[in-house]
């Protein structure tokens, strides 16, 4: 098939008002699996190949040739940054041709909703909480909003793949067909996907069809990447020794930080003046404090501020104006920045990303990576490790940089295996099963359980829940008045229910803080968690401000602009490290190979890291002497198995080891003292993972172990279940103890990790 020729007249306009000299592969392979089967599309390329134009191109073909009723077109993004940046495309891309484009999210216009429900056409640009909002609260108009959908588009698929967002996600869609009577194809969109066959199994879920997952050469990938380790004071390890034969050379510095810089920071500031960069930093309060202190930097040195901030809690303008700084080719402002400008966002000519330490995923890595090389020139990004200096009576495993070790990890991965995390299936989502019970029930009113069960058991990500624990559930919702029976027998929302239900937060599935919002004057700059009494200050949107005062009826806080530096706090940041990467650090540390990308204090500090592990003989054997009665455990496993194992020592060897006083810093290492000596300890181990047990043998006596946003809601042996065979690995944690039988037989033995 000639996929241009098969493109409607108006498409092939835009593509020669662009200059376009030829369809990309994955235009081409995109345009033979839509055009030519009715099956739902996976399509996977690198960041910046053309895949958003690769779908919409013979989507809009088809809906050129064949108009819609209703809305022809769902488009499901992640993030309203995304939105944003994709509403701008399509509409020079649909203007002429009169296709209407719709933003759907909280910061859209009223007016274009009010447009969209009186007249239904086009492209509906949507978010999950968003979709959740208008199902809950359009209940009746979804048939007439959607009654002739053609297409559903899920942008960065990927980052739906691995949590109760995503399922959230796939049980609207299922929803809202059900209710529309529509029957969809999808087209799944990601530059990042770790086992594509099983992705394609979750996008497919409950659609009806299968999914094709068009293969076609992406052409090469060119990086310039490199990594480079700092102490946050003096010395550094490569410091007074001459560089390693190899190492890349030092791109000389466009500007000075001042003498008393943060060492890593400075390197920052010094490599982005007359550039523009993003600097991705793994949490809030950490991206706060970098932008201060490149501020700071800025004033000391009476320069120009030439930092911008972007994270999830700053206010819609603070967000935008970095969006719009970032597509301005002439700027030479850099941005610091979360996981908000990870995903698709077009940042225009962005010369480097910087990453300050590791990323929890190999995923993240590739999608900031990304973010650079946009316009024709090769992805680049500098890694900057930190770290402190061991206390002189520090233990082991504090002497291992492991953000270095993990980083490398990551890129190698990559490089060698072109490993990306898979979805995570097997989930029991009991949170997620309470918040769409009572989002239907709120829809669609009155109905007998055997209505709801049939509503919402149904949903193809609740395969493996029972109808047992549907009935579980059920009785205990109407135990807290969360649901009502009437007279008639049926179900409706009861009134504790409706609290949660009318409250605008009930859209998202994902934990959140409770959160404040911070005003300066009629300045709205975001909002904070845990807000401190008046007079002490706070930081957010790059800067630091005194509280006046603190409203908590209204939750409101009022602030005035000063000068410091302090840090900032936006509730708790989870790390999902999967067990292939924590074998991947085991082999860093193990291997003598050197990494061309390695900066002079890297190498350095890579090779003191790699002498100590040698010396502690921790490559012969997991479990390593600290003197006395103190032990540490390196099980080099992901973070749930090691969750698992943790739990695994304290309740089923703790007793038999005389286990005491266990300290973890994961997914890492653990620490504790024991009566038994180590041939024992590998004896006693693996003898109780050989022992037949239930996962929930693995949760604490009178635990109710929250982990999602609803489980406070849920029984508590539903809490307990879902916690056990849900998220702890027991699998993953039983086959690594079992490696272990070697070494009380032969401790001499290389470890198998």
């Amino acid at each position: 098939m000639n996929v241009f020729e098969r493109y409607a007249p108006f498409i092939q306009d835009y593509i020669y008002r662009s200059g376009w000299q030829r369809l990309r592969a994955v235009q081409n392979a995109a345009g033979d699996a839509i055009f030519g089967t009715d099956q739902n599309v996976l399509l996977t390329a690198s960041t910046a190949s053309g895949k958003t134009e690769a779908a919409f191109f013979p989507i809009l073909t088809l809906l050129n040739e064949e108009p819609s009723e209703t809305v022809g077109v769902l488009y499901i993004a992640p993030l309203k940054a995304l939105i944003n940046d994709q509403f701008g495309r399509l509409n020079e891309l649909c203007g002429e041709e009169g296709i209407a484009v719709t933003r759907w999210h909280g910061d859209a216009a009223q007016s274009e909703k009010r447009r969209l429900l009186k007249k239904p056409s086009g492209i509906l640009q949507i978010t999950p909480e968003s979709l959740e909002s208008l199902l809950l609260n359009k209940h009746m108009e979804i048939p007439s909003l959607f009654g002739d959908l053609r297409f559903i588009v899920i942008d960065e698929i990927h980052s739906l793949l691995r949590a109760d967002r995503g399922l959230q996600t796939f049980c609207l869609i299922e929803r809202l067909c059900r209710l529309a009577g529509c029957a969809p194809r999808r087209i799944g969109l990601s530059a990042t996907i770790g086992n594509p066959e099983l992705a394609g199994r979750f996008l497919a879920a409950g659609s009806g069809r299968g999914t094709v997952i068009p293969e076609f050469d992406g052409g090469k990938e060119v990086w310039r990447l490199s990594m480079e380790h700092f102490y946050n004071a003096a010395p550094q390890a490569g410091e007074g020794k001459a560089a390693p034969a190899g190492t890349p050379p030092m791109e000389q510095p466009t500007d000075t930080a001042p003498a008393s810089a943060d060492p890593g920071i400075g390197y920052i500031f010094e490599h982005t003046k007359g550039k523009k960069c993003l600097v991705f930093t793994n949490s809030r309060e950490e991206c706060e404090a970098v932008c201060q202190q490149l501020r700071q930097y800025c004033e000391v040195n009476h320069e120009p501020d030439r930092f911008l901030i972007h994270h999830g809690n700053l206010s819609a303008p603070y967000r935008e104006s970095a969006e719009e700084e970032m597509k301005d080719d002439d700027s030479l402002m850099s941005v610091c920045a979360t996981a908000t400008l990870e995903l698709g966002i077009d940042v225009g000519r962005l010369e480097r990303a910087f990453q300050i330490d590791a990323p929890f995923t190999v995923s993240g890595f590739l999608q900031r990576m990304g973010r650079t090389g946009r316009r024709n020139g090769p992805s680049e990004m500098w890694f900057v490790m930190r770290e402190e200096h061991q206390e002189a009576r520090a233990m082991l495993p504090d002497s291992i940089p492991w953000y270095l070790v993990q980083g490398i990890a990551l890129v190698q991965l990559y490089i060698e295996e072109r490993f990306v995390e898979p979805p995570r299936p097997g989930r029991l989502p009991y949170s997620l099963l309470y918040h769409q019970t009572m989002s239907t029930l709120a829809s669609h009113g009155e109905m007998t359980p055997g209505e709801l069960a049939s509503r919402v058991l149904t949903l193809s990500c609740f395969h493996r829940i029972t109808q047992e624990d549907y009935r579980i559930l059920l009785k205990h919702l109407i135990g807290i008045d969360h649901v009502s029976r009437t007279e008639n027998g049926g179900l409706i929302v009861g009134m504790a229910g409706e609290r949660i239900v009318n409250n605008y937060k009930f859209y998202a599935v994902f934990q959140e803080n409770i959160e404040y919002i911070v005003r300066a004057g009629a300045e709205q700059l975001g909002t904070i968690v845990k807000p401190p009494p008046a007079g002490d200050k706070i930081a957010i949107a790059g800067r630091v401000w005194v509280v006046e005062d603190v409203d908590h009826q209204r939750r409101e806080v009022l602030c005035t602009l000063v000068r410091g530096n302090i840090p900032a706090y936006f509730g708790d940041v989870a790390g999902d490290i999967h067990t292939h990467i924590l074998e991947r650090m085991y082999r860093v540390l193990s291997e003598d190979k050197s990494y061309p990308y390695l900066m002079p204090h890297a190498v350095c500090r890579l090779a003191d890291a790699r002498e100590t592990f040698r010396r502690s003989q921790m490559p012969q054997r997991p479990l390593v002497h600290l003197g006395g009665r103190m032990w540490a455990l390196f099980p080099w496993i992901g973070t749930y198995a090691f969750l698992a194992m943790e739990r695994f020592l304290k309740l089923r060897c703790g007793k038999r080891l005389g286990l005491k006083g266990l300290q973890a810093s994961r997914p890492y290492y653990m620490q504790f003292t024991m009566q038994a000596d180590e041939a024992e300890f590998y004896e006693i181990v693996c003898e109780e993972a050989e022992k037949e047990f239930e996962p929930l043998a693995l949760v604490y006596p009178g635990e109710l172990p929250v982990f999602e946003k609803y489980d406070e809601y849920v029984p508590a042996e539903l809490v307990r279940k879902g916690f056990a065979y849900g998220v702890l690995d027991v699998d993953a944690m039983k086959r690594r103890v079992l490696s272990w039988g070697q070494f009380g037989e032969r401790p001499e033995a290389a470890a198998d990790v």
